[in-house]
């Protein structure tokens, strides 16, 4: 339940009466309307009714007005608010007193805002059209979709306005170019990708053009991408903003049959009223304030209006026209014709502006072909190649770079081939049914999508992308097909699942709806939000449509679009497959799903030889070469006869130069319409429709699938679009790191050789930084590492000089200098590809949190994968930041509570004793908790960090360096001398007597060793040794520390199996006690299993003796429980990184403190996800947080230890049968 709907229904439940209910519904809108970034342009104030007409002297009878609003211009609107049920339907009758009440002299302006999720009765609807006052409804959806925050008022009755957003990068770098650009041009391009933020860049270039007291122009093709931008226009302007909507007479009131399948809005539904008359429109705009920017949102069918207020009534010159989705402006005018609305734009003749900035992302051009039917026909082109109409590309920011970048995520394509003879086998009864009109070829598609949104037969994509498919757009033909899969789609998934063996029982439920462009907003809105919705598990939520989702809608985050037919033009496939590259939490990858099916019996490669069958394959992977530079050569190859089997695999799919870049995402029209057939589309001359005009044939791709099983895994395509995946450049380093071990092991086993002594040198060393288990094979791996992991950091920091002044990366590379390291390199120059694809991701990232990110990117998905033993081994998983702040937060807090100091507190020694890539550190140096005079003491001198794995202390070493620079502003380098490579268990196991190679590394330990630790954080490894002894990660064992563990939690426990007291996470929480000493802060976050294990009984003892106090944030997740038990626990705040519950838990030491012992305990609740533990977490924000929510219970541990679930006692009153020791109490015999 969304806030606004909480707020309403807790309005509901408080009214005794339902005028009283109706009173506060009303006091609320008049609260909104003056906040709300739209509303708020047009109203300056608003109250009751009964308040206004005291003020003026009127009658305060009830007519049915509820509210009256002002408006700046100083008119008056009457406005009805109807706070109806959600099922109630508005029928005529409804408004017949509003509508009598407020055709008066004193209102310019008509509003009703209702709370129904129903479609409006036919007289209802048709009353409000033809008005002589305009009359606007805003409904429960644009409610909700207000960007204020409903919970505000909620809480305190105020109404906030969201904050306007910043622009990115490159955002930024768009609007200089285009400032620059348009400084002497009167018009040019702005080509940025499908969901990059082409809208708030244009307001920001509108504010720089224009701005206070200026004429903007906005173009659209549509009334619902008008609405859009002018709710985003309004929320993120940053001067202020008058907006004024014009439509076509066209466009009131009814629509035309050849658009049904257009997602359109009625003037209505607009929430503020559109003109579509020229002297109305100059009038209001004249009278408007003079010190804001005038903002005129239009669609082209209305571009007339505009030229007749110009021309006619006043209209001032815009000082910027700006024109959306401006490949819809190309087409034709034949002799002896008007041009078309569409086209009219380009003339200034027609529509006077200063400037012209058209904006797309996919430029649409005609051929040599068509130009040359455009000249015997004497027709004139209006195509985006040409500079006199359109001027040059001022910007471009193409596919490519906004996936590297992260703004978008990355796709697959899947082209999943069905066994037509199998489906039809197994759907025999639907195929059958005389009330169907079901054919094999739909049920085959059907059967396709339900198995490829299951990842059936995905083997590679389940592993890199484990999530199950939630949400997904399908795109058919026509209208009737779309209701038909709605009709079909669980019935022959059903049929199927029965017929065939357990193997493919197990896929995603699908529930299936459908929508096309007769649907109102309102209904349109509710398909939507249905689709937005949680389902649950293993469900997905399929909203079928012909066209009318392609573009101007607001659509959900996607997981993926099925393109179930053939799609006759290429922008259409472009904005639909937008639709699944917006980016989403936890989302990894969108896929593009192309079911066909193979007839029985006949070969893949001779069935895929029909290209009219398979037409569907060839255009919508030439459409997405079109929308993806990098695929454009790869698939060209293809066309030319190639097998790209292979070669989509392993593709380097990096940009080009920007001039080939832009061709590649460019749509060419060979073909011209010719008179008639441009008269009956309307397209080819300027209509502004994507879908008729005839664009570049698409040739048949060849498409070459060794068999059936291979089909079905879509080898061919899976790996459409790759940018270098670098889970793909994983699997080559892990081979490359093997000849790189093989290399050097056969230089160090030279009898005699310098490479043989000095390796032999080095390998003490590291067993004595690190731990006595380093065998030689970890020593030549960690060499590996480094040679293919050092340009990797030349790339992601280029201009520090971490690679040649940290000490463990000198000693690598002198070592390595020994070795013959020119001979071993060779055997890394085809990563050069990949190294590349790093400095492209790098590039331009100034945010420190941004590139944190990148670090962490790179980490999971390409050291995990290169060198998965390391990994393995330790049960490393990265700290969601919510978790790394919280702790951080608890931590400062503790130490002013009981020591009166805080993290910047000089002589505040700062350890993270597993620092992995160095998250909690750059935290604490970015949390502002440190004073900036304090910050670069402690960066030098009192923040410690240690870290075993090599490849992620050189993350961490550059990450710290990089935010410590960044946060204090220093342009020189200055090393972090504070971390470690070695293994923090082993730190106190004996003394550092050798140092061959790594003297610093080891005078670092030494000095950490003597130095007094006050506070320890960090998320310690979870590892409890390996699983099998054939996963070659064993783990350690610590003789001082297992005896510490022995004589503590062991000796204090009454279990008998205490495996489990040596996992990583006990070991660290025994090591952190003992390095506190007497006084000091402790905060992990951990596996939870101990709060409950019968196992960690004397831990639990233990820590409640040693500790004065242990604040414990249980936030649940545990993947081991089943059934009920399993979705109470739901989310785990690591997804995939564990299964095991996790636990926030604050240790203070502190021998003067009033009380000894004391344990709070807050457990997070039950069936929430991990996006909303995170969120819980971050708003609660700390152990404080958590106390002024009088969250924290109180735990008193019984005399058994227990803390949780604690026994019931009266059971050890019962004799036990027979016993194995006396000591054990009441028995009966004794064995």
């Amino acid at each position: 339940m969304s806030p606004l709907d909480r707020l309403l229904e807790s309005y509901r439940t408080a009214a005794i009466s339902e005028r009283d209910k109706g009173t506060a519904f009303e006091k609320l809108i008049a609260a909104w309307l003056v906040v709300d970034p739209v509303q708020s342009k047009r109203f300056a104030h608003a109250e009751l009714w009964s308040d206004w007409a005291r003020r003026k002297e009127l009658d305060r009878t009830d007519t049915g007005i509820d509210l009256v609003g002002t408006l700046h211009d100083g008119g008056f609107a009457a406005i009805q608010c109807k706070f109806f049920d959600a099922d109630r339907r508005i029928r005529k009758e409804d408004l017949d007193t509003f509508i009598s009440a407020s055709a008066k002299p004193a209102f310019v302006e008509r509003l009703i805002v209702e709370t129904t999720d129903m479609r409006w009765s036919p007289n209802a609807e048709t009353m409000l059209h033809g008005q002589t006052i305009p009359t606007a409804v805003i409904g429960l959806r644009a409610l909700r979709e207000s960007q204020v925050d409903w919970s505000a008022f909620a809480a305190t009755g105020d109404v906030r306005p969201p904050d306007p957003k910043n622009l990115r990068q490159d955002q930024v770098e768009a609007l200089e170019a285009v400032r620059a650009g348009l400084a002497d041009a009167d018009r040019g391009k702005l080509i940025m990708a499908c969901g990059t933020g082409k809208t708030l860049t244009s307001l920001r270039i509108a504010e720089e053009l224009s701005g206070s007291g200026g004429h903007v122009l906005f173009l659209v093709p549509s009334l619902a991408l008008m609405a859009q931008t002018v709710r985003e226009w309004c929320a993120d302007a940053l001067v202020p903003l008058t907006a004024f909507a014009v439509c076509s007479d066209t466009q009131v009131g009814r629509r035309r049959r050849s658009r049904h399948d257009v997602a359109e809005l009625e003037v209505t539904d607009l929430a503020f009223p559109a003109t579509t008359d020229a002297a109305s429109l100059a009038r209001v705009v004249a009278a408007s304030a003079a010190g804001s920017m005038r903002v005129v949102f239009a669609t082209y069918q209305s571009i007339s209006v505009i030229a007749a207020a110009q021309a006619s009534h006043g209209l001032p010159e815009f000082d910027l026209i700006v024109c959306d989705e401006a490949h819809r402006t190309t087409g034709a005018t034949f002799a002896g014709e008007d041009q078309s609305n569409f086209v009219k734009v380009h003339d200034n003749e027609a529509i006077r502006g200063r400037k012209r900035l058209y904006m797309t992302a996919t430029p649409r051009i005609y051929g040599e072909n068509a130009k040359s039917k455009a000249r015997d026909s004497q027709a004139v082109l209006a195509s985006m190649d040409n500079p006199d109409l359109y001027g040059e590309v001022l910007f471009h920011h193409g596919f490519a770079r906004a996936v590297e970048s992260g703004i978008l995520t990355d796709y697959r394509v899947i082209v999943l081939v069905m066994d037509e003879g199998q489906v039809s086998a197994a759907v025999q009864k639907r195929l059958a049914d005389e009330n169907t009109e079901l054919v094999l070829d739909d049920a085959t598609k059907i059967v396709g999508c339900w198995k490829a949104l299951s990842k059936t037969g995905l083997a590679e994509a389940a592993v890199d992308d484990p999530q199950p498919m939630r949400r997904a757009l399908a795109f058919c033909r026509s209208i009737d097909s779309s209701k038909l899969v709605r009709n079909e789609f669980e019935q022959v998934v059903a049929e199927f699942q029965t017929e065939i063996g357990d193997d493919d029982r197990d896929g995603v439920f699908c529930e299936v709806r459908h929508v096309d462009g007769t649907y109102n907003a309102r209904e349109r809105g509710q398909r939507l939000d249905w689709l937005k919705e949680d389902a649950g598990a293993n469900v997905c939520r399929i909203l079928s449509n012909a066209r009318c989702l392609t573009e101007g809608v607001d659509v959900p985050a996607l997981d993926a679009i099925l393109f179930l037919h053939p799609r006759n033009s290429q922008i259409d496939v472009v904005q639909a497959v937008g639709r699944v590259m917006r980016r989403a939490p936890d989302k990894r990858m969108g896929y593009v799903i192309l079911p066909v099916g193979i007839p029985p019996g006949v070969p893949a490669e001779v069935a895929l030889g029909d290209n009219e069958k398979y037409r569907i394959v060839w255009q919508i992977l030439n459409a997405l070469r079109a929308h993806d530079e990098r695929l454009d050569a790869v698939i060209n190859q293809g066309g030319l006869g190639q097998d790209i089997g292979n070669r989509i695999a392993i593709a380097d799919g990096r940009a080009a130069a920007d001039s080939a870049e832009l061709q590649a995402v460019t749509a060419k029209v060979e073909d011209l319409p010719s008179r008639s057939r441009a008269r009956v589309s309307g397209i080819g001359q300027g209509g502004g429709e994507d879908s008729q005009g005839t664009e570049n044939p698409q040739e048949p791709l060849p498409l070459v699938i060794d068999d059936f099983s291979r089909a079905v895994m879509a080898k061919i395509v899976e790996r459409c679009g790759t940018r270098d995946y670098w889970e793909d450049w994983a699997k080559d380093v892990a081979q490359i790191a093997e000849r790189h071990v093989t290399r050097i092991s056969s230089l160090v086993q030279q009898p005699g050789s310098d490479a043989k002594s000095f390796f032999q040198d080095f390998l003490l060393e590291l067993r004595d930084d690190l731990n006595e288990s380093i065998t030689e094979h970890d020593a030549i791996e960690m060499l590996a590492q480094h040679l293919i992991t050092r340009p990797v950091f030349d790339a992601l920091f280029e201009g520090h000089t971490f690679v040649d002044r940290n000490p463990v990366s000198v000693a690598m590379t002198e070592v390595l200098s020994v070795i013959d390291e020119a001979q071993v390199e060779r055997e890394a120059r085809t990563l050069e590809g990949f190294y590349a694809s790093v400095r492209r991701r790098a590039t331009g990232i100034n945010d420190p949190l941004a590139r944190q990110n990148l670090i962490v990117e790179l980490y999971d998905k390409f050291f995990r994968g290169a060198f998965p033993r390391t990994t393995q081994m330790l049960g490393i998983v990265y700290t969601p930041v919510e978790i790394v702040d919280f702790i951080i937060k608890s931590v400062n807090e503790a130490l002013q509570e009981e020591f009166g100091q805080t993290l910047g507190s000089e002589g505040v020694h700062i350890l993270d004793p597993f620092t992995g890539t160095g998250t909690f550190i750059t935290r604490l140096l970015q949390s502002g908790l440190i004073a900036p005079g304090d910050l670069e003491r402690k960066y030098r001198e009192e923040i410690h960090a240690n870290e075993i794995v090599l490849l992620a202390y050189y993350i961490a070493a550059i990450n710290i360096e990089s935010v410590f620079h960044s946060v204090a502003g220093r342009d020189d380098y200055i090393p972090y001398a504070g971390i470690c490579l070695t293994d923090t268990f082993s730190l106190h196991e004996g003394d550092d007597d050798l140092s061959f190679y790594m003297k610093d590394n080891t005078d670092r330990r030494e000095r950490q060793k003597k130095t007094d630790i006050r506070v320890i954080v960090g998320n310690p490894p979870y590892s409890a040794g390996q699983k099998s002894e054939n996963d070659n990660a064993k783990n350690v064992a610590y003789g001082r520390l297992d005896q510490r563990i022995r004589t503590t939690y062991a000796e204090y426990s009454e279990a008998s199996n205490l495996q489990n007291l040596y996992d990583s996470y006990i070991r660290a929480i025994r090591w952190g006690s003992d390095r506190l000493g007497k006084a000091g802060v402790m905060a992990y976050v951990t596996n939870a299993g101990w709060l409950d294990s019968n196992a960690m009984d004397g831990l639990r003892k233990c820590i409640a003796e040693e500790f004065a106090s242990l604040h414990v944030f249980h936030l649940r997740g545990n993947a081991y429980t089943s059934g009920e038990q399993r979705r109470r626990e739901r989310g785990n705040v690591f997804g995939e990184g564990t299964r095991t519950p996790v636990a926030i838990t604050v240790f203070v030491k502190n021998p003067d403190a009033l009380e000894q012992g004391r344990i709070l305990f807050h457990d997070i609740g039950d069936y929430l996800d991990k996006k909303q533990k995170l969120d819980i977490v971050k708003r609660l924000g700390s152990v404080r947080g958590i106390q002024e929510a009088h969250g924290w219970n109180r735990i008193i541990p019984d005399e058994y230890g227990d803390w949780l679930e604690q026994r019931d006692q009266s059971f050890e009153a019962v004799p036990m049968m027979g016993v194995k020791n006396e000591k054990r109490g009441n028995f009966l015999f004794l064995h």
